[in-house]
Parts: structure tokens; sequence; C-alpha cells
């Protein structure tokens, strides 16, 4: 086996040390949804590459597939996408978006959860959604990744250019550059999982950690004042 497939358990390891940084963060400002939701994000990133981690380590487990899809391919980066929303967007807008989209992702889940899985598809020791009996479940997940998209990578190119606009907020510009590019690069690494190369997606997904967590980290430390409202009133 490669080396790379081991990957995941150090972004494993990283996930949870991140979701630590933002614990302590959000047990100081109890009020930031968005910290909240970008907490949730970062443990269910974890969760994910904890399912890549289980795959590498035993081998193709049914049990293990459903888990890996509703972590990765349901949830994914919609809780991290979520909090930019709380951040972006008014309240009322952002607790409609948030009860929409978890309740699609609940129905979605369970009907993951009912398919059979047929792991003799994947011969390559590969997780992949095709191994759910029930195809038609896979069609939930473009729907919750799109919107994922928008508001993660979107949310922070739109917060990029707020801030490039202003010479006082450079550190933040960086900030946000290093968020939008941590959230692209999963996405990446996925279409080439489509390919049949997870390694791809194995080294994008750390590095996309890497990316967010330094784009918050210095964010965090910066001194200077949020272009946004909700950020500037809790941080």
């Amino acid at each position: 086996m490669h080396w790379v497939h081991f990957i995941p358990i150090g972004t494993t390891i990283l996930a949870a040390y991140f979701f630590l940084q933002i614990y302590q963060h959000y047990r100081t400002k109890s009020s930031a949804k968005y910290l909240l939701w970008w907490m949730l994000g970062v443990l269910t990133y974890g969760m994910g590459t904890l399912a890549e981690s289980i795959n590498t380590l035993f081998g193709v487990m049914s049990w293990n597939v459903t888990y890996w899809y509703i972590v990765g391919a349901l949830l994914g980066g919609f809780p991290l996408a979520q909090g930019t929303v709380y951040l972006l967007l008014k309240p009322r807008t952002a607790r409609f978006l948030a009860v929409l989209f978890t309740s699609l992702i609940v129905i979605a889940s369970i009907c993951v959860i009912l398919s059979p899985v047929d792991i003799s598809v994947l011969s390559d020791g590969r997780l992949s959604g095709k191994a759910l009996t029930w195809q038609w479940v896979r069609y939930f997940s473009p729907f919750i990744n799109l919107y994922s998209f928008i508001f993660l990578f979107g949310g922070a190119i739109y917060s990029a250019i707020k801030y490039y606009r202003d010479a006082r907020n450079d550190v933040r510009f960086l900030g946000n550059v290093f968020i939008a590019v941590g959230a692209l690069l999963p996405g990446i690494g996925g279409s080439f999982t489509r390919m049949g190369y997870v390694e791809v997606l194995y080294v994008t997904e750390l590095l996309g950690l890497l990316s967010i967590y330094y784009g918050y980290h210095i964010i965090k430390n910066d001194r200077s004042a949020s272009i946004h409202r909700v950020q500037a009133a809790t941080t």
C-alpha cells in the first residue's frame, strides 16, 4: 500500500487539533453562531478523513461505506459553509437555510442508511458511492455540495475582495484567500477521485484543511476591525 493512503490519518489528527482551537474560541464567544458551525464543520471534516483512515487500516467494510458517504459526500463542507452564511447573511435567512439544508441532509442520510451496500464493486479497495445499491440517493449530494461551495469558497472570495479594497486589512484579505483555496482543494481532489485517483483527494484534503486553518489562525489573531457586523461584535 502506498504511503499516500495513510495521509487521512494525519488529516484526522489535524482536524482534531483545529476543532479544539475553534472550541476554545467559541467558549469565549458563545453567541457567535458562525463559530459553532465552523467548529461542527471541522469535526465533520475529520469524521470524513477518519472513515478514509479506517478504510486504509482495516479495508472496505459496508458500515464504513455508509458512514463515509454521510459524513463525506452529504455533510462534506456544509457546516463550514453554514458558518459563513451566519457571518454574511441576516440571522433569519441563515436560520432558514440551516433548517432547510439540515432537513435535506437528514432525509438523505436516512436513505443512505437504508440502502443496501455491495462492497464487491469496490474491488480496488477504494471508498465510493457506487457501492450503494440505491444509486438514486447519490442525487442528493450535488445540491448540498453546490450550496456548500457557493458559500464557503464564494464567501471567502467575497470577503477577500472587500478586504483588498481596504489597505488596513491586508491580513484579513490574505486569511480569506487561504480559506478560499482550502475550500477549493478538496473539490479538485474529488474530481480526480471520480477518475479513479483517490490519492489526489487524500493530498488535497490535507492541504485544504491546512490552508483553512492558517487562514482562520491569522484572521483570529489580527487586531484590525472586521467588515462583518456579526464578527466585529463577537471577535
